[in-house]
């Protein structure tokens, strides 16, 4: 994509992640500004929302804001989502904001060109309990949705997963879609899966997209399917540090279906969907690979037997995992376990790339400063 001299599109992003859309802006070559994200790194407070709103209902939005990060620093627990986007984007504390219920979107208003996130998929997800948006984390949504209107960003993305279109037998589902039609923007969705535009992971999400009715775009196109041309081998290291490799208990959970019961799953090509619990709990995508002097040598290592060859097996690497999720040159600054969460947690960047192109190409005001 040609960039655009001396224009900068201005971002911002709630639940912010590892900073998925500031990525693919970086691999497009487009000049962007980070004008504010926004995460809690999943840290909770111990005080309810309708508390802190009793005790704060005396001071302005920007000290009960203060007022919540301080309850945060009280937790003594680092924000990690905060650690990995700051050692990987341009950005500035006074621009992070910890928590979206407690921030005033109005002094935002008319300075971004592109808001994009997608609230907690666990309460719509196979992997939760599927609530909605009774659960707590399923009301966040209504917080993305205020925002928005608070905001009135050119053009806004929204990211979850495609179990919000059946919960609850479509209703919530139309309890959202009447919310995206009351903010006065054009609404157009649809379910794209990674491996179609470029990724090896199977990972099917809805997306939103609304552009700002005074845009006056009434149509949108979402990108085409590209051919997929890279399996997951080609993303992975050719050198692993041995502690990656399983013991005896790990390899068989992960090469017999029915002790993992389809929760682990061997050298496939196209892996399938990356989650938060990946890995750690020997769930997910793992590489059965031949033995080396090295694993015999070493006794938490175990070489065993399948289909009748000699064979060990190994969890992915962080590096290898966000690879997987199309980061490139990403600098890892958490303990494995978090990384594993964080990249499983994120939005496919090539998906955000081919979406952000289509934007680009049929929003006029993404052209011209």
């Amino acid at each position: 994509m040609a960039k655009r001299k001396g224009v900068k599109i201005r971002i911002a992003t709630l639940f912010s992640g590892i900073g998925a859309v500031e990525e693919a802006l970086k691999q497009l070559s487009l000049p962007h500004e980070i004008v504010f994200a926004c995460d809690n790194g999943g840290r909770h407070l111990g005080v309810t929302y309708k508390e802190i709103i009793a005790k704060t209902k005396q001071l302005t939005s920007a000290e009960r804001e203060q007022y919540v990060n301080s309850l945060y620093v009280a937790t003594e627990k680092e924000n990690m989502v905060k650690k990995s986007y700051f050692a990987n984007h341009e950005i500035t504390d006074d621009r992070w904001h910890e928590d979206i219920r407690f921030l005033d979107g109005k002094k935002y208003k008319g300075t971004i060109d592109l808001l994009v996130g997608g609230s907690p998929c666990q309460s719509f997800s196979t992997y939760g309990k599927k609530r909605g948006l009774e659960d707590t984390r399923g009301t966040l949504f209504y917080d993305y949705a205020r925002l928005v209107k608070e905001i009135k960003p050119k053009v806004f993305i929204y990211e979850n997963v495609k179990g919000i279109l059946c919960h609850d037998k479509g209703k919530t589902w139309k309890v959202m879609e009447k919310v995206f039609d009351d903010l006065q923007y054009n609404i157009f969705w649809k379910v794209m899966d990674a491996r179609h535009y470029g990724l090896p992971q199977s990972r099917r999400r809805i997306f939103v997209v609304g552009i700002h009715k005074s845009l006056r775009v009434s149509r949108f196109t979402f990108p085409e399917v590209i051919p997929l041309t890279t399996k997951s081998t080609d993303l992975l290291e050719k050198r692993i540090p041995i502690e990656y490799y399983l013991p005896e208990k790990g390899f068989k959970w992960t090469t017999e279906v029915h002790r993992n019961k389809n929760k682990a799953r061997i050298n496939r090509d196209i892996i399938g969907c990356q989650t938060a619990v990946q890995q750690f709990n020997w769930s997910g995508d793992f590489r059965l690979e031949e033995p080396e002097d090295r694993h015999f040598e070493c006794s938490k290592v175990f070489v065993g037997e399948y289909k009748g060859f000699k064979a060990v097996v190994r969890k992915l690497m962080p590096v290898e995992c966000l690879r997987l999720m199309g980061f490139l040159d990403f600098r890892v600054v958490v303990d494995d376990k978090t990384a594993y969460q964080q990249s499983g947690n994120s939005i496919a960047v090539p998906v955000l790339k081919q979406l952000i192109t289509a934007i680009y190409k049929q929003v006029d005001s993404f052209k011209e400063p």
